[in-house]
């Protein structure tokens, strides 16, 4: 299993950059480059404990659906969404807000599993832990100049 561990600290109040991350609109609007489109469950406004949200988009050049459920929430502080259906073998992403500074501190834990064994443990070694990593930053640069902006 693979992960990927980012921290990114905002000067905004914690319940502020918490709504962003959750929020489907300014994911989307995040994810540009690979035009993902939340198609069923919650598809628009803020995710709840318990919520389930389908997207669809063009990763590697191949059109995708992942089905992700917000398996626990503890505003503003902590809440984990989980995949139910496809992309990859296993994939969990917790979100963590700290007050710190006057601001707050985002970490991201990103923990994923490609299929297909050891191809899948290469494929992820050599390319798809960047690659992930990249587009978890874009995303929270958008949240970043969102909260501080506001």
């Amino acid at each position: 299993m693979a992960t990927i561990y980012l921290q990114t600290f905002i000067k905004k109040e914690t319940p502020v950059v918490f709504d962003l991350a959750r929020d489907i609109d300014l994911h989307q609007k995040s994810t540009g480059k690979t035009h993902e489109k939340a198609i069923a469950g919650r598809t628009s406004g803020l995710i709840e404990e318990n919520e389930t949200v389908t997207w669809r988009a063009k990763h590697l050049g191949v059109d995708q659906t992942l089905t992700t459920k917000i398996i626990s929430m503890n505003k503003p502080y902590q809440f984990t969404d989980m995949m139910l259906k496809r992309a990859f073998k296993s994939m969990k992403h917790q979100h963590i807000f700290k007050e710190k500074n006057g601001g707050t501190l985002m970490t991201d834990v990103f923990e994923f599993e490609s299929p297909l064994g050891i191809i899948g443990k290469l494929f992820n070694h050599f390319f798809l832990k960047d690659y992930m990593r990249k587009f978890l930053l874009e995303r929270n640069a958008l949240i970043k100049k969102m909260a501080e902006s506001s």
